[in-house]
């Protein structure tokens, strides 16, 4: 069939919690391509599936993630806070890929070792990537790939495509791979700027499968989801849409 877009589950796939195995096995049952989670450091600079840095601690109290030790944070937490290599065993034995969504630039580093350590720079690519975390990521992390996290604010000063230009010379002037951005903002027009540019787009988060099946239509390279069921089923019924309409007809 024509080229499908990459399907990327997001953490919480399936009605899973965030940052959870289960969530990670369910998406990889479905066939996805790329699994995301967002990452953030511990006090002893180890990388922590976490979308905020503030947890909720055993006693009541409200801890930090970066003023906490992984050891303290097992000890206190009342959430499990899988570590970003337990998560990845589990992607390279699936043979999958990791989106890592940047939380803080101080994990940048300590990602970048554990990356270099475990040899998995085919399996991982950076995202949470603003403009100034992109340059900083080049300098941590220059090995592994890494997309741009578009600055919504040049939709509001300028007009429309030519503030898609802006946002391809920022991804390309930070060596990024591609555009990450909402899929609301993303349309037809877009697609063919990014593309001239030789660059990628990511869209987050859809849930509606008729906004999944425009977004292919228009060729998008990977789409976000909680709901990958949908997205597999989605692909499927494209996929046989495609053959039928090639099928030699019948002889009379």
């Amino acid at each position: 069939m024509s080229s499908f877009p990459l399907i990327t589950a997001h953490t919480g796939s399936m009605g899973y919690p965030d940052h959870s195995f289960e969530s990670l096995q369910a998406s990889l049952a479905l066939g996805i391509d790329i699994y995301e989670d967002d990452i953030r450091i511990t006090r002893d600079g180890i990388p922590v599936l976490a979308h905020d840095d503030g947890i909720e601690l055993g006693d009541g109290r409200q801890g930090s993630l970066e003023k906490l030790s992984l050891n303290e944070v097992h000890a206190m937490s009342l959430t499990p806070f899988p570590t970003l290599q337990e998560m990845l065993v589990h992607i390279r034995k699936a043979g999958n890929i990791m989106n890592l969504d940047i939380k803080t630039d101080r994990a940048l580093e300590p990602v970048s070792a554990l990356i270099e350590q475990m040899n998995m720079k085919e399996h991982v690519f950076l995202s949470g990537c603003a403009y100034d975390t992109a340059l900083k990521a080049g300098k941590y992390a220059p090995e592994i790939r890494r997309l741009l996290n578009v600055n919504l604010q040049h939709l509001e000063r300028l007009n429309y495509a030519d503030a898609i230009i802006q946002m391809c010379e920022e991804a390309k002037h930070a060596d990024c791979f591609g555009l990450n951005l909402p899929f609301q903002v993303v349309r037809e027009q877009l697609i063919d700027i990014v593309k001239s540019n030789g660059l990628d787009i990511y869209v987050w988060t859809v849930m509606d499968v008729e906004d999944m099946r425009t977004l292919a239509g228009w060729g998008v390279d990977s789409i976000t989801t909680r709901n990958p069921l949908k997205l597999t089923t989605l692909r499927e019924e494209m996929k046989r849409a495609e053959e039928k309409q090639v099928e030699p007809k019948a002889k009379l």
